[in-house]
């Protein structure tokens, strides 16, 4: 490394203050209750924007993460307005569940039940729970838990169907965004439904939900990991048949780590040694063929089209999956690869004049005016989550 590991601990946790503070200060919505939908990229507030399950999970989960690992208490006030927003407004009182977006008021406007935005909850709520010691916040992870195993189970092949209706009824167009396939399971939601899985797991040791975890895990190693390649195939159908064949680089580092994490917390030895050697290989496959010279990661490849683009969380969750394979190997070129994608970061993603990441940069390192620098998908939950596990990983 260039630099000494305290020096770089204490300038990612500078890092983490500046997000922190540029959401409390310029994202709040200090008319509506919550949080801002929208923020350009040149600063300019969208007020009348939307509010979207998936951000507001998000910055639920940031800020109780953030209280978790400094003992600042103005991020734990931060997070107990969130959890009021978050429960008054996006959880469905009749039918249970997660409304899927909000308008700017808090009403509801698109009530569809997205497995993805109901694992963010669960994400945000638990970890919410984790710094607060709230009941109702574990109360409401539990219902959450049992919701997507009653209604998104595939308990024939396995695995999490991607969205139903507001009351559960199937729906023909399933897709998270407008830019993904529309296709009954995908690796996204299954990642997603890990991760807050896992993070539950830390607060409520129920065997039912312990096995739902390795079953997931098991999931990624045999259906949704190609072998050959070490990558993360993205759509299949309701038997696990592939029905893609894009390689999403930021997808294949991120879920490198929450595989490993999952299996270590749940303990299982065997299912820990398997997973990490994947996630070695990951590793590995990310820096061969995912990162550029200067070690920032491509956005992803279509056949042989490569998307150039460096997006901002693909380079964040990238320093976290370096240095789980450093801890992993004692290899000190993972953690001189972190330390790299770091640097770039720091040069091309930061804001530093105007506050938070840039969405993405073009293969020249250019920044694109017309994106957001707060939206539906731009929050603050990877880098806040990065800096934090990078550092935590560090002080160890």
């Amino acid at each position: 490394m260039k630099r000494a590991i305290s020096e770089l601990i204490e300038v990612q946790e500078a890092e983490l203050d500046n997000i922190l503070k540029f959401w409390i200060e310029q994202a709040t919505d200090r008319e509506n209750g919550g949080f801002i939908g929208s923020i350009l990229s040149s600063g300019v507030k969208v007020n009348n924007a939307g509010k979207g399950a998936i951000l507001n999970g998000r910055i639920l989960w940031t800020f109780s993460a953030a209280y978790n690992y400094t003992g600042n208490k103005k991020y734990l006030e931060a997070a107990d307005s969130v959890f009021g927003y978050f429960i008054n407004h996006f959880i469905d009182k009749k039918n249970g569940g997660v409304f899927w977006e909000l308008d700017c008021k808090g009403n509801p406007v698109n009530t569809r039940k997205q497995a993805y935005a109901q694992g963010f909850a669960i994400y945000g709520l638990s970890e919410y729970y984790r710094a607060s010691g709230n009941d109702k916040s574990l109360h409401l992870t539990q219902e959450l838990f049992w919701t997507i195993e009653k209604h998104f189970l595939d308990r024939e092949n396995g695995g999490y169907i991607e969205a139903l209706s507001k009351n559960w009824k199937p729906l023909e167009d399933m897709r998270l965004s407008e830019k993904d396939a529309n296709f009954p399971k995908s690796m996204n939601t299954h990642l997603h439904i890990l991760e807050p899985y896992t993070n539950l797991y830390r607060c409520w040791k129920n065997p039912i939900l312990e096995e739902s975890i390795r079953n997931m895990i098991r999931i990624f190693l045999d259906k949704i990991i190609d072998k050959n390649t070490a990558h993360y195939q993205l759509f299949f159908e309701m038997d696990w048949a592939v029905r893609s064949e894009t390689v999403s680089y930021g997808h294949d580092i991120e879920g490198s780590w929450l595989m490993a994490e999952a299996a270590d917390v749940i303990g299982d030895e065997a299912l820990i040694d398997e997973v990490n050697e994947m996630a070695v290989s990951m590793a590995d496959v990310t820096m061969k063929e995912g990162a550029d010279k200067d070690g920032s990661i491509f956005n992803e490849r279509e056949g042989e089209h490569l998307d150039t683009d460096k997006h901002w969380w693909p380079q964040a969750e990238a320093m976290v999956g370096y240095v789980n394979a450093w801890q992993l190997t004692g290899s000190d070129k993972y953690l001189d690869e972190a330390e790299r994608v770091w640097d770039f970061i720091d040069l091309k993603i930061i804001d530093h004049d105007l506050g938070e990441w840039r969405w993405r940069v073009d293969s020249e390192g250019l920044p694109y005016s017309s994106d957001e620098k707060v939206g539906f998908w731009k929050c603050p939950y990877h880098n806040t989550r990065a800096l934090i596990e990078v550092c935590s990983r560090l002080k160890k």
